[in-house]
């Protein structure tokens, strides 16, 4: 048996990066050829994108990009309980 990370903890760490992937943006639209500031971008889009990859693989998609699409023509992520429902947290 796999040992998955809690829900609240991916949670918090997507939180974490995806602030970071959105504050960097700001910066970056005021300072586009600042080099550090795209490589910290990079970074931490890929932890983002990761984590919610994660996410998805163990509690079901956050966002349309992490769908399965094993789904096929049916929306099952949808009978999985929501992030904030009970169980989902």
């Amino acid at each position: 048996m796999k040992n998955f990370p809690s829900r609240k903890e991916l949670l918090n760490h997507i939180n974490t990066v995806s602030f970071a992937v959105d504050d960097i943006q700001l910066y970056l639209d005021t300072h586009p050829d600042d080099e550090e500031a795209l490589a910290y971008f990079h970074k931490y889009k890929e932890q983002r994108v990761k984590a919610l990859k994660e996410y998805a693989a163990c509690y079901g998609p956050l966002t349309i990009d992490t769908l399965d699409e094993s789904c096929g023509d049916r929306w099952t992520w949808i009978n999985e309980p929501w992030p904030w429902q009970e169980g989902g947290c």
